[in-house]
């Protein structure tokens, strides 16, 4: 049985040396290094090759769970993420699934279902619990319609909103006028039936569109 090389990524100290501890006695297991944010594991990936999987937090600093996942993607990184967390909303779950993560645990499972999902996620398929893949279903389910309630160029707009740039900052980023983007933010508030930036914002996170 090959060894699986195993990073934790993880800002909280106390649960990644409690995770790896449990995980040492898994002869198949190996823990090659714990780190406390995303970016020093990214930047780890691009030195060391030989990462099969990351336990990867979504709530962490300087880089978080959902970047690091686009960044791994960019990267066309072979290691694969399993996401660890406590939150358990369908949102998250669907929006880390849409991302690249092969898994996702919730941070109170069990050691069996933690080595069982690392073994699978291994084998290059995908494990999410059924209690997980019903909140995923469901949300999806619920959001489906939401898809393309915007235009390319609106989902385009809101995203660059979402980021915190001002009129003027996207109007000169998209080569278009401030009066434009401010017919596109009208349009994007009216589709999605939002009075200001702050409801815009939740109400896009919560249907998936950023």
């Amino acid at each position: 049985m090959s060894n699986i090389n195993v990073i934790i990524a993880d800002d909280h100290e106390l649960f990644r040396n409690g995770l790896a501890e449990l995980l040492k006695k898994y002869e198949d297991v190996q823990i090659v290094k714990s780190v406390s944010d995303g970016q020093e594991f990214i930047s780890l990936i691009q030195t060391q090759q030989d990462i099969d999987v990351v336990l990867l937090d979504i709530a962490m600093p300087n880089m978080d769970g959902f970047q690091v996942l686009n960044e791994m993607k960019a990267l066309n990184s072979s290691v694969k993420p399993i996401i660890i967390s406590m939150h358990d909303d369908g949102n998250y779950i669907a929006k880390c699934a849409k991302n690249g993560a092969y898994g996702y645990l919730l941070k109170n499972t069990d050691q069996e279902e933690l080595i069982k999902a690392i073994r699978i996620v291994h084998a290059g398929k995908k494990y999410f619990s059924p209690s997980i893949s019903e909140k995923m279903i469901n949300f999806m389910s619920d959001n489906s319609v939401s898809a393309n309630i915007l235009s390319n160029k609106e989902q385009e707009v809101l995203g660059l909103i979402s980021e915190g740039l001002t009129t003027k900052a996207i109007a000169t980023q998209l080569f278009v006028s401030s009066r434009t983007i401010e017919t596109h933010r009208a349009n994007i508030l009216r589709k999605l039936e939002v009075k200001n930036t702050a409801e815009l914002i939740k109400k896009a996170a919560k249907i998936n569109l950023i």
